[in-house]
């Protein structure tokens, strides 16, 4: 494909060579130094040791991040090599913001190391608004409402977990982010997103 919509910009599309998928070693090999977030597709033991060796073999623990929604694919990758750090799945996202409102956080310990959770108001903006139930638009508020807190995002920061906000592609998405205190954003836009830190306060 030549060209491509872009699913959380509506207005865009991608356009770029019909080119093959980069082999992961190929991505590791053109940029040693680069950090690299991998998601673990499919469940498939095979893959996830594969993908471990890889990252041992070229020495980049400290430079990757791997995981996925999936609480069994997660408890996995730990297994397979601890020294790889993980995100959090969708279960103990849930489990995460459970202990935050009762106030028991500060004293329960994670092996997680990487908080990655989309901004829920910018499903307003994949949909047409005027066509959504009342009671969905309520959802997309409560989880909006309970998953943006400066509180908590200070908090995981402040244990030494980095939280990113994908994936946002507009200025007013880059600022809300970065003002609750989210560590760094996920965007389809990255020269877009770097002008914008060029003229954000540090």
């Amino acid at each position: 494909l030549s060209s491509v919509n872009v699913p959380v910009s509506p207005e865009c599309h991608s356009e770029g060579k019909d080119n093959r998928i980069p082999l992961l070693k190929e991505v590791f090999e053109a940029f040693p130094q680069t950090p690299v977030n991998i998601d673990i597709k499919v469940n498939n033991n095979v893959l996830i040791k594969k993908v471990s060796e890889l990252v041992s073999q070229y020495k980049r623990e400290h430079l990757t991040v791997w995981g996925n929604v999936n609480y069994e694919i997660v408890c996995k990758c730990f297994k397979e090599n601890a020294d790889i750090p993980i995100i959090f799945c969708l279960q103990r996202v849930l489990l995460l913001l459970g202990l935050f409102y009762t106030g028991l956080l500060p004293f329960i310990p994670f092996k997680e190391e990487f908080l990655e959770i989309p901004m829920p108001s910018i499903i307003l903006k994949l949909k047409e608004p005027h066509k959504m139930s009342r009671s969905q638009k309520f959802i997309i508020w409560l989880a909006d409402t309970l998953l943006m807190r400066k509180a908590l995002f200070d908090h995981l920061t402040a244990r030494g977990i980095q939280v990113y906000i994908w994936v946002l592609n507009e200025e007013q998405e880059y600022k809300r982010a970065f003002d609750l205190g989210a560590t760094g954003v996920m965007t389809d836009y990255p020269t877009k997103l770097k002008e914008f830190l060029h003229h954000y306060p540090a």
